[in-house]
């Protein structure tokens, strides 16, 4: 009876000095989440461009198209050679109103007063920033961002909702050059 308890005890040490497998998914999906998202968003995005063509073929405006992704005319322009576009640093003094596609307004110019921007510097939603870039001193610009140019999937937190385009009129009333160039 000792031998058979020594072997029936030594038996069982040996198995259970098995090293532990490692649990394997049930299913393994790299990368469905990113590739999900990425399908939403482009849809989005067309959804997006077809209503804003739409609403610039509706209008019967010179829009230009940005190299950034968004569009924009000219309400006031002004073709005077001496007046440069702001570049990195410049102090940008302008004010802005702030509609949906539809015309709602969001936030007129009354609601936002006059901004000073230093350019580059300071944080603008992306399309706003961008199409500063492209103003001088007095003139009037009419912008047209899809929602990944204007405040995109998180809005303004207030506002403007998830996911919003957004037509934004700026004026921009002086730029003063960096000091530091």
């Amino acid at each position: 009876m000792n031998k058979f308890l020594t072997l029936t005890l030594l038996f069982l040490a040996i198995i259970s000095c098995k090293t532990p497998e490692a649990r394997r998914p049930v299913s393994v999906k790299t990368g469905s989440f990113i590739d999900a998202s990425v399908e939403r968003n482009k849809k989005l995005n067309a959804k997006e461009q077809a209503t804003i063509k739409k609403l610039m073929a509706k209008e019967k405006k010179d829009y230009i198209a940005s190299k950034s992704g968004f569009w924009y005319y000219y309400n006031t322009k002004v073709d005077i050679d001496s007046l440069k576009t702001p570049e990195f640093g410049d102090i940008i003094k302008y004010d802005y109103d702030v509609k949906t596609l539809n015309g709602s307004v969001i936030y007129s110019k009354d609601d936002i007063k006059k901004k000073t921007y230093a350019m580059d510097r300071e944080e603008l939603f992306t399309g706003l920033r961008e199409g500063l870039k492209l103003m001088k001193t007095g003139e009037t610009v009419t912008f047209l961002f899809p929602s990944q140019k204007a405040y995109g999937y998180y809005g303004d937190e207030n506002k403007i909702g998830t996911n919003i385009p957004l037509i934004c009129k700026v004026t921009v009333h002086s730029i003063s050059e960096n000091q530091s160039h």
